[in-house]
């Protein structure tokens, strides 16, 4: 047996925290409550957030100086007295551009402001794939991609936060792209060459993280789900405990380009047979239909659930997570799909209650990554989220 020395732990920067990063919990604090509460007076923050009267003064002052606050008015009258002035997150004043590269025929972007809400949109045509490797800031998708959010920063309004990306494939910690066979990309800095372009913060995740984000901020998500996005690929986030699940790798939810049954399948972009990817995806998905049986012109949908279901039991029984959300086209993630990977999943996995365990459609599946990208920025820049 050979030895093999463990691997060292990685370092958990939360662990330590020095004085600037106490304040700097406390301002997030204080705009975690008032995007969640809405409007509240200095005191109802402090017994909040259990700080004192004047050091949330000195805090909040902070915020209205930096605009990530502002006064919106006098309270309610309740008592005899002058009525305390309410704050609040900047709401309309600050805004974000949110980028969502996943689907198939469009690169798409728009501009938000912090509840979520797209105030304006733009798009461009996905340009031809590059057949070889070019320098990433010459390639056909990169530069239409900077052109997209010059266009989206020229539409926007108000100041804005940042600009949050949401692309296929694996995104490293430091936002670039290092593998995305969909658009073939390979070790691009996608992150690097926005900032480099617009001069604003950038953070890139993982579609399928920031549809996931989405989710839990916007759409009622449980603190223990799956969302798998069906797009021009196929991938999952996840949230377990209430925390995305990165992977050591930063490659946890990568389940498009795993190989689904024992009978090969057809031939993936990747290199492999029977992929998830080639059953699933929207353009192949798109293409079975079209090449259906008119006799059985559903197979192709029971067939996606089917194989679906068969990726993600494991991992739905080994988490025993509550529900799976699943976001794609309109016209391909109906009651046809979601039916059989709810049936699928319940012929795999120990027998529970009904209520226990919920499949269903993404509440807001057109735009999730394009609002996922936006929580990347909010989070970042302001910690709420």
């Amino acid at each position: 047996m050979t030895n093999v020395a463990p691997r060292a732990r990685r370092a958990h920067p939360h662990r330590a925290m020095l004085p600037t990063h106490g304040r700097r919990h406390n301002l997030s604090l204080i705009l975690q409550s008032l995007y969640s509460a809405g409007p509240m007076s200095r005191a109802d923050l402090a017994r909040t957030v259990g700080l004192t009267k004047v050091t949330v003064s000195d805090l909040v002052a902070e915020l209205l100086g930096s605009n990530h606050a502002v006064e919106v008015g006098p309270a309610a009258q309740g008592r005899p007295g002058k009525p305390a002035t309410l704050v609040d997150v900047n709401r309309s004043g600050l805004q974000i551009v949110g980028v969502d590269l996943a689907e198939h025929q469009v690169l798409r972007a728009a501009v938000l402001d912090l509840d979520g809400t797209i105030l304006s949109r733009v798009e461009r045509p996905v340009p031809p794939i590059a057949d070889a490797a070019v320098d990433p800031r010459e390639d056909p998708v990169v530069r239409a991609v900077v052109e997209l959010v010059h266009e989206a920063i020229a539409a926007a309004t108000a100041p804005l936060l940042g600009i949050g990306v949401g692309t296929p494939g694996i995104v490293g910690p430091g936002g670039a792209v290092d593998t995305a066979p969909n658009l073939g990309w390979d070790d691009v800095p996608l992150r690097e060459v926005l900032h480099e372009a617009t001069g604003l913060p950038v953070f890139v995740s993982n579609d399928a993280d920031a549809a996931a984000h989405a989710v839990s901020t916007f759409g009622g998500g449980s603190d223990d789900m799956m969302l798998v996005k069906i797009g021009r690929g196929v991938g999952c986030g996840l949230i377990v405990g209430g925390q995305r699940v990165r992977g050591a790798h930063y490659a946890a939810g990568e389940i498009g380009h795993v190989t689904v049954g024992t009978d090969n399948g057809s031939a993936c972009r990747c290199g492999k047979s029977g992929c998830l990817e080639t059953w699933l995806s929207a353009p192949n998905l798109e293409r079975l239909l079209a090449e259906a049986d008119p006799d059985d012109p559903e197979r192709p949908l029971r067939d996606g659930g089917e194989r679906l279901a068969i990726a993600i039991a494991p991992v739905v029984a080994a988490l025993d997570l509550e529900e799976v959300v699943i976001a794609g086209p309109q016209g391909l993630v109906g009651d046809v799909l979601l039916g059989q990977v709810d049936a699928t999943l319940r012929s795999r996995l120990l027998a529970r209650p009904a209520t226990e365990r919920v499949v269903r459609r993404a509440s807001d599946p057109d735009d999730i990554v394009l609002r996922g990208a936006a929580v990347l920025v909010l989070w970042d820049q302001l910690g709420v989220a």
